[in-house]
C-alpha cells in the first residue's frame, strides 16, 4: 500500500484523488454566497489571473474555461485538462464572487468547482491517461547528491536560489541554482520555474526513487545561448546528468488528468439579487496626488497588488498608455495628442484605501487601470474619444500556405512547447504548434507569439476561411542577429531561421507591412498642469 501511494503521489494523482473526494463524498456542499460570472472583454494581450481571496472577495479575469478547471482542480497546467469543445482555451471569463467571511481561503477551489457545475453546466471526470512528460530518473552513475543536515524537511518544502555565476569577459552567459534540503519530488516540480525556456507547458515528473532530502548545485547554459555557444554551452539536460548523476528525458507516461465530459459555452446570467450582494469593485483612487517631476528627476515605476501606484517622472503619454491599456505592437500610434504629452513629466502617488499593504485587499490589473483613467480624466479635465485612422501594420498573406485543415471539433490555441532533449541545440528555439486556429486568430496571437519581432499590429489578409493545423520553429531574433523586418535574411547556413523566413519556408506565409485603418485614441482636451489634490 505504501508503494501504491508513493508511486500515486509521483504521478501527481494524489491531489486529484483528494480533489475528487471532497467534492463527491461530503455530503455539505460549500458555495459562494454570491458570484457573477461573464464574458470577458476582449483583450489584444489576454492573460489569465486573479484567484484572490481576501475578506471573502475572489476574484479571476481572463480565465479560459480551461484555466477555471485547472484552477479547480488544482491541476499543474492546462494541458491536464483533455477533452471538451474547441473554445476551450480560448473564450476567456471573469468571475466575481462572495464567500461568507469565515471560510477558510482552501474551500474557494471546491466552491468554484460548485459554480461551474451551476453556471456552465460543466461536468469532469478524473482519470490517468498518458500525456507527453519529461521523466527524471537515475542516471548511469551514482547520483552526485550531498545529504541535507535536516532530514525533517522530506516533504519538499526546500528551495532552490539563483546564485551569481561570473565568467570572463565574452564567456557563455551560464544560469546557477544552489538547492537545499530538497526532495528529487520538490526539484521536479521547480525545474519548470527554474528552465521555462526548456519545458514549455510540459510537465516534469520524479521517478527516480532517490528518497530524502538533498543539498546541490547546477549550472547550465540558457535556451537561447545553447547553439550560439556551440561546445562551450552545456544544455539542462547534460548538466542534470553530467553534476547531479540524473536523467531528464522527455517520454510519454500515465499522468493524472481531468476530462471535460460536457461544458456550455455561456454561463447562466447572475439575478439582480445576486448581483447587489456581490463586493463592490472601486472605480477610484482613495488616495491620490498627481504633480509635475522635478528637473532631472529618474523615472520609476512600482505598481502594488494592493492598489498603490507610485510613478515618478513618467510622460502623460505613458501614462495614458498604461491607464487606457494600450500597450502593445505600434503602441506609439494608438494614441494621437499634443506633443507635450510625449515630454513633460509628472509623479503620480495613488492608493486605492489607506489600510497598510498587508491588509489592504488586492487590486486587479483591469481596476487599476480604470481608477488611474478615471484619475487622469479629473485632473488634467481630458476629453478622448477614438477613432479609425491609418497605421503601419504587419499583413499576413498566403499564396501557397502550407497548412493542415484542422478537425472542427479539436481545442483551439498556439502553445510554445520545446524540443526533444536531443534536438536541444537546434538554433529554432521557438517552436510553436497551433491547432484548430483561424488565421484571423493566428494574426492576433503572433504578438505574443514573436514579441521581438513584431512591432505592429498583424492583421489577417490570407482569405482562408476555417481551422488549421500547422507547426512553426524559428530563431529568436537576438540569436539570429538580424533587424526586425521581413526583408531581413540569415546569411549563415547554420539552421537559423528569421520569423519571416520561417512563415515563408515553413507555412507559405508571407508577412509585410502596409497601411490599414485601425482604432487610435484621439486627446481632444487636455490641460498642461493637473488641478490640486
Amino acid at each position: 500500500m505504501t508503494f501504491m501511494r508513493t508511486q500515486f503521489h509521483q504521478m501527481g494523482f494524489a491531489p486529484l484523488l483528494v480533489g475528487l473526494a471532497i467534492a463527491q463524498t461530503t455530503s455539505f456542499t460549500p458555495v459562494f454566497e454570491a458570484a457573477d460570472v461573464r464574458d470577458s472583454l476582449h483583450s489584444s494581450r489576454p492573460v489569465s489571473r486573479g484567484g484572490y481571496y481576501t475578506g471573502g472577495r475572489y476574484e479571476l479575469h481572463q480565465a479560459t474555461m480551461a484555466d477555471l478547471i485547472r484552477i479547480a482542480w488544482q491541476l499543474d497546467d492546462n494541458d491536464r485538462v483533455l477533452g471538451g469543445p474547441a473554445w476551450l482555451d480560448d473564450d476567456r471569463f471573469d468571475v466575481l464572487a462572495k464567500a461568507p467571511d469565515s471560510t477558510p481561503p482552501e474551500a474557494a477551489k471546491t466552491m468554484l468547482r460548485n459554480l461551474l457545475r451551476d453556471r456552465f453546466q460543466l461536468a469532469v471526470h478524473g482519470e490517468k491517461r498518458p500525456i507527453q512528460a519529461y521523466i527524471l530518473t537515475r542516471g548511469k552513475r551514482d547520483p552526485q547528491l550531498k545529504l541535507a543536515l535536516s532530514q525533517a524537511n522530506e516533504t519538499g518544502t526546500g528551495q532552490c536560489q539563483n546564485r551569481p555565476f561570473r565568467t570572463d569577459p565574452g564567456a557563455v552567459p551560464t544560469r546557477s541554482v544552489s538547492c537545499h534540503s530538497m526532495t528529487m519530488e520538490a526539484f521536479a516540480n521547480e525545474l519548470p520555474k527554474l528552465a521555462g525556456d526548456y519545458f514549455g507547458h510540459i510537465p516534469v515528473v520524479d521517478l527516480s526513487g532517490i528518497v530524502g532530502a538533498w543539498d546541490f548545485s547546477l549550472q547550465w547554459t540558457t535556451r537561447a545561448q545553447l547553439q550560439p555557444a556551440g561546445s562551450e554551452g552545456t544544455s539542462l539536460y547534460e548538466a542534470i546528468d553530467r553534476q547531479l548523476g540524473l536523467r531528464l528525458e522527455l517520454q510519454t507516461a500515465p499522468l493524472s488528468v481531468i476530462v471535460v465530459d460536457r461544458v456550455n459555452e455561456k454561463p447562466l446570467e447572475t439575478t439582480p439579487e445576486m448581483m447587489r450582494k456581490l463586493p463592490q469593485t472601486p472605480t477610484e483612487f482613495e488616495v491620490a496626488t498627481v504633480k509635475a517631476s522635478a528637473a532631472g528627476a529618474t523615472p520609476s515605476e512600482e505598481l502594488l497588488p494592493s492598489g498603490q501606484i507610485d510613478l515618478r517622472a513618467d510622460t502623460l503619454k505613458d501614462l495614458v498608455i498604461y491607464a487606457w491599456n494600450l500597450a502593445g505592437a505600434g503602441e506609439s500610434d494608438m494614441l494621437s495628442g499634443p506633443k507635450w504629452m510625449e515630454t513633460t513629466r509628472f509623479d503620480m502617488i495613488a492608493k486605492a484605501t489607506s489600510e497598510e499593504h498587508s491588509a489592504a485587499p488586492p487590486v486587479d490589473d483591469s481596476t487599476l487601470r480604470m481608477m488611474t483613467r478615471n484619475l487622469l480624466i479629473s485632473r488634467f479635465r481630458m476629453a478622448v474619444h477614438y477613432e479609425d485612422r491609418l497605421m503601419t501594420v504587419y499583413s499576413l498573406t498566403g499564396s501557397r500556405p502550407k497548412l493542415t485543415k484542422a478537425e472542427p471539433s479539436s481545442r483551439t490555441g498556439c502553445k510554445l512547447t520545446p524540443l526533444a532533449s536531443g534536438s536541444s541545440r537546434s538554433p529554432l528555439t521557438r517552436n510553436i504548434v497551433c491547432r484548430n486556429v483561424t488565421m484571423a486568430g493566428f494574426s492576433e496571437k503572433l504578438r505574443d507569439l514573436a514579441i521581438d519581432y513584431i512591432d505592429h499590429p498583424v492583421v489577417d489578409s490570407t482569405g482562408l476561411q476555417g481551422g488549421w493545423d500547422f507547426v512553426l520553429s524559428f530563431s529568436p531574433r537576438r540569436s539570429a542577429q538580424v533587424d526586425a523586418s521581413p526583408a531581413s535574411e540569415i546569411s549563415d547556413p547554420d539552421g537559423r531561421l528569421t520569423l519571416f523566413e520561417a512563415l515563408d519556408k515553413e507555412l507559405g506565409l508571407k508577412l509585410n507591412t502596409r497601411k490599414a485603418l485601425k482604432p487610435v485614441l484621439v486627446v481632444d482636451r487636455i490641460q498642461m498642469t493637473p488641478t490640486e489634490d
